[in-house]
């Protein structure tokens, strides 16, 4: 997504129910995100402070790395996808990435993702 854009880089992750995957991927192909990665993880909810655990549930971890100019349309798709999950809706990080190499092409920055 965005190949034309010089820039930073960042990379979007969000922990989603698994049922939300074909919301969120229909989502982020409205707005020409393509590329990610997504991951079978564990969602632990708890109070660290007093050492509880509430509860486990399966949950996917999306990557997504995009453009400077993509992260508002990729997180406003993240949150039409699943504002409707008042449970479970998800948890989004976005952190600044320092580089990225696509193999196959050996391009570099802005133009691999």
């Amino acid at each position: 997504a965005g190949h034309r854009s010089e820039g930073a880089l960042k990379l979007i992750q969000a922990v989603i129910p698994p049922e939300s995957i074909k919301n969120v991927q229909d989502e982020l192909n409205r707005v020409e995100v393509f590329r990610l990665t997504l991951s079978d993880v564990t969602s632990i909810v708890g109070d660290a402070a007093k050492g509880m655990t509430y509860g486990s549930s399966p949950a996917v971890r999306l990557e997504i790395a995009v453009n400077e100019n993509f992260v508002r349309p990729t997180l406003d798709a993240l949150y039409r996808a699943l504002k409707d999950d008042e449970e479970s809706a998800g948890t989004v990080y976005v952190l600044p990435l320092k580089d990225v190499i696509r193999i196959r092409t050996g391009e570099r920055g802005p133009e691999a993702v």
